[in-house]
């Protein structure tokens, strides 16, 4: 650490083009106490001796001269300066005395006894301690390594759990986050257990509604999923289905926000409805979720999955409404009204109106539409129509409307994507090899007394930007992403320094061949049970 810390010195002072006094090299010392000695002692002083004698004085003791500041009358502090060759031992001294304290308590502690002690050397020497860079805290980074855009609805579907333990209702502990990866669409249920078997019964309802996604992926963990999908297999055994990754950066960055909205929806809906019962307002609450815009689809949640707005009702003003009871009062008024608009938009209410297709029919007429123009509009309405066997039913007006709305959110989604993307990649570049950086040991993996982090160093690049790191101890087996790893303002490791045997960041249980208590290791992925 000493050598770094000068060699660090060195290069920062080449860098400063100005002439820093506060520096003074072993000679420059020497030759100050040797000045200041003689300008004490001669009678006919210069302006040299004048300047000398305010800023230094010698104190001598047995025989060894240290330079200080001058001691004034009104005190009897005595304040000395430092070499360069004494720097690194003062730090390091008062470092330890202060119990490893920061750039402040270094600042008030070095500049009560030394005068030349500059910040940027406090700094310069807090980046190189490693138990420094070890207990300190990492920042919490939603960053976008490699986004994945789903190319349509039910082909990548989340589901996470919201705790209220806190505030039960009734048996009801849990709150069930369903969301659509492409659309975003939520489906909100209330559940009493956090068990992968309640879990799997309450999503059956969804899939035997919406229908069932090819990948389903949990935050809480992959075993979880797993789980969740052995259970779904025992009630529908013909369901093929896979788990997706627990912690993809974007996905888990969107339905963290989905459930903080949900949360505090449900909050105001409790508030303004004066009713503790929250199982009971998460139907309006996933309403109000799926009504509203979503700035990385450029449209409602609704409006992405069905093609059209929400209707509550009647969508008229309430003066016009407060007669009405009956079908052909509607009919009165609505023939009252202004009429429609030159280029209606074709909702599902009008498409049944129109003549049914066939599948050549459908390619045919396909081709002959002026207004579809979008490639990818034709092929994916196409594939759309025959993989549902849908001709029948739908009209191919309303089909384009449809097909439109599903790839403008994929668009938009892509968009968004590569904006936090370019975003991450301008605050988080790319971690070059051999840098020295932090890794942040779990809080169920480490005691009251361990670090909260180790120092390693960056030793290879996966073309997945996932980074194999080394430490003193060893080759660490899991490899990490960008936004789990924290760089170091100064190198602490060298590659060369590090065995070539694998190593793992495991519990004080398993290190000291103890099963884990539910207290220690609460999580599914522990084996160590």
């Amino acid at each position: 650490m000493k050598e770094r810390f000068y060699s660090t010195l060195a290069s920062l002072r080449t860098i400063t083009n100005a002439k820093n006094t506060a520096y003074i090299e072993d000679e420059r010392y020497k030759k100050l106490i040797e000045e200041v000695s003689t300008a004490k002692i001669t009678a006919r002083k210069t302006s040299r001796d004048y300047w000398l004698l305010r800023r230094y004085d010698v104190l001598t003791i047995d025989q060894k001269s240290k330079l200080i500041f001058p001691v004034k009358d009104t005190t009897s502090t005595i304040i000395y300066y430092a070499c360069d060759r004494e720097l690194f031992d003062i730090l390091h001294e008062a470092h330890i005395q202060i119990g490893h304290g920061g750039r402040d308590r270094m600042m008030k502690e070095v500049g009560s006894h030394y005068k030349n002690i500059t910040r940027k050397d406090i700094e310069t020497y807090l980046e190189l301690c490693e138990p420094c860079q070890q207990k300190q805290k990492n920042i919490k980074k939603g960053i976008v390594v490699k986004p994945n855009i789903s190319s349509e609805f039910n082909s990548r579907c989340q589901v996470d759990l919201i705790d209220f333990q806190s505030q039960p209702d009734g048996d009801n502990k849990f709150i069930m986050v369903y969301q659509d990866h492409l659309t975003k669409f939520v489906v909100l249920k209330p559940l009493k257990t956090k068990r992968a078997e309640e879990v799997a019964h309450t999503l059956l309802d969804i899939f035997t509604l919406l229908g069932a996604p090819a990948i389903l992926q949990s935050d809480n963990g992959r075993e979880f999923s797993n789980r969740i999908i052995e259970n779904l297999k025992t009630y529908w055994p013909t369901l093929k289905i896979i788990h997706g990754k627990p912690r993809h950066s974007q996905s888990q960055g969107s339905v963290e926000r989905a459930n903080q909205d949900i949360e505090n929806m449900l909050t105001t809906w409790m508030q303004d409805n004066n009713n503790s019962h929250w199982s009971e307002g998460l139907r309006f609450v996933q309403l109000m979720k799926n009504r509203a815009f979503h700035a990385g689809i450029k449209q409602s949640l609704y409006e992405a999955l069905f093609g059209c707005k929400v209707k509550v009702g009647l969508q008229l003003p309430n003066d016009f409404t407060q007669n009405v009871e009956t079908e052909e009062d509607l009919e009165k008024i609505i023939q009252d009204l202004t009429k429609k608009e030159e280029n209606p938009e074709v909702t599902a209410c009008e498409f049944s109106k129109l003549a049914p297709t066939n599948a050549a029919f459908v390619h045919k007429k396909l081709q002959r539409l002026t207004h579809v123009e979008n490639v990818d509009v034709q092929s994916t309405l196409f594939a759309l129509l025959l993989k549902n066997h849908l001709m029948k039913d739908l009209d191919l007006k309303f089909c384009v409307y449809y097909v439109q709305r599903n790839i403008s959110a994929k668009k938009n989604l892509q968009q968004q994507a590569e904006k936090m993307l370019k975003s991450s990649e301008k605050k988080f570049a790319p971690v070059p090899i051999g840098t020295s950086v932090r890794i942040a040991v779990p809080e169920v993996d480490r005691g009251r007394g361990d670090v909260r982090n180790i120092k390693g160093v960056v030793l290879a690049k996966t073309d997945d930007e996932l980074y194999q790191i080394g430490t003193k101890n060893g080759i660490l087996k899991q490899v990490y992403s960008r936004f789990q790893i924290n760089v170091c303002p100064r190198a602490l490791l060298d590659a060369e320094d590090v065995p070539s045997t694998e190593i793992a960041l495991r519990c004080l249980c398993y290190k000291n061949k103890l099963l884990c208590t539910s207290k220690c290791h609460s999580g599914l992925p522990c084996k160590n049970k």
